[in-house]
């Protein structure tokens, strides 16, 4: 077999080389986790770096290895966000000029945080692929050096550091469940965990809009969707320099739904009380969607980063509350008399329910013109209680119907 483009020994020296300017974040047994997945599961807690994700470490590792003229001359990257805060910050510590151009769609926390660590921020393109090549044709033009965000030795080198740190404070993990959007941090990570335990197993975790690297991997031809609630996932062009590493060391990409990581981003919060984005999720996702690859083991997951909107987080954490049964919409039909509404919520209160809106309809879709319908978005504890509460209402004479997501 021909020799991997980055070895073991280069995440060694990355490690040396960017020690003090990046957070050794925390690894933490999860009791909870571990009980609800039936394995041992301890989290790499990268949302926790000052930019909020790992990309940090690939960024500061390849910017210490350019020349004083490279340097002068400043730098330029493309990034969906994590990549970009991560260069513009360093490049900012290190006073090198830096230029960053996102896809229009990058979310407007991670175009203002680039832009308040000094960077230039570029907005253009739809996709990762056209962003790039502006960001190319810029370097040519004012000679900028080009830091590709996971198709680099020194990237890929860097990324690796987390494993080291992972394996440092759980040396008995024998599993890593690492997210893969161009292949730098599973490549890396891949390489560190390999070096110091060959047996251990790593998987990589992909979202179904977007599984260029489980398609490379099993010889398909490329075909990814237009968006993801993972945006740090959204690559088609995987990296030829992790696809060699993952080629040679990884047993497996995993790919998981979007609903399972607006799940897994919901159930961090809630167990771990902790903050990912939808890449940073796909590790807990993977152990939802494929629990039975990882019972009995003592698993690793990096939480990769915690860059996301508060709009979509919000969003989120109301429609899990929706798939758990804990807020519902019911439709009740209710007699047209005075005190038929005040009876119902008498009912609703004492079952439990909570009233979170009330929409009360005389005029379309009702079935008699003594008759009114009602409509109750009630939060609840569980589907159990959902049952328990319609069937109450039932035994006071309210036909009570609990309404799907289309109606």
């Amino acid at each position: 077999m021909d020799p991997l483009p980055v070895s073991f020994h280069d995440v060694l020296l990355a490690r040396d080389k960017i020690a003090g300017a990046i957070e050794n974040t925390p690894c933490l047994h999860s009791k909870t986790l571990s009980r609800i997945f039936g394995c041992e599961l301890w989290l790499k807690f990268e949302n926790l770096q000052f930019t909020a994700s790992f990309k940090e470490r690939g960024a500061l590792n390849k910017l210490l290895s350019l020349s004083q003229s490279e340097r002068e001359r400043g730098v330029i990257a493309m990034s969906a966000g994590n990549h970009a805060q991560g260069v513009a910050y360093h490049a900012g510590r290190l006073r090198i000029p830096a230029t960053i151009v996102m896809p229009a769609y990058t979310p407007f926390v991670k175009v203002r945080n680039t832009e308040g660590h000094g960077a230039k921020v570029v907005l253009h393109g739809n996709t990762l692929a056209e962003a790039s090549a502006h960001a190319r044709e810029l370097a040519a033009t004012h000679k900028y050096v080009f830091v590709h965000p996971y198709d680099d030795p020194y990237i890929v080198a860097g990324q690796g550091t987390v494993a080291l740190e992972m394996l440092e404070a759980a040396p008995e993990l024998d599993t890593l469940v690492i997210p893969v959007g161009g292949g730098g941090l599973i490549a890396g990570c891949a390489l560190a965990a390999k070096g110091l335990k060959p047996n251990i197993e790593i998987f990589g975790v992909e979202s179904t809009t977007f599984p260029a690297m489980a398609q490379l991997l099993h010889g398909e031809q490329v075909k990814v969707g237009s968006e993801t609630i993972a945006e740090g996932l959204a690559v088609r062009d995987i990296g030829e320099l992790p696809l060699a590493v993952v080629k040679a060391l990884v047993r497996d990409v995993l790919l998981v739904d979007e609903s399972t990581i607006e799940e897994a981003i919901a159930l961090l919060i809630e167990i771990e009380k902790t903050v990912t984005e939808g890449a940073g999720a796909t590790g807990i996702a993977a152990l939802l969607q494929h629990r039975e690859k990882f019972v009995g083991k003592k698993v690793g997951v990096v939480l990769c980063g915690g860059n996301i909107d508060s709009r979509i987080l919000a969003s989120i954490l109301m429609r899990n509350l929706v798939r758990e049964g804990r807020l519902v919409r019911v439709r009740v039909r209710v007699p047209d008399v005075a005190g038929s509404l005040a009876k119902l919520t008498t009912v609703v209160g004492a079952a439990g329910g909570n009233i979170v809106d009330v929409e009360h309809q005389r005029l379309f879709g009702v079935f008699s013109v003594k008759s009114t319908e009602i409509e109750l978005t009630l939060e609840t504890r569980d589907r159990e209680h959902v049952t328990q509460l319609l069937i109450e209402l039932e035994a006071h004479g309210f036909a009570a119907h609990l309404l799907g997501a289309s109606e």
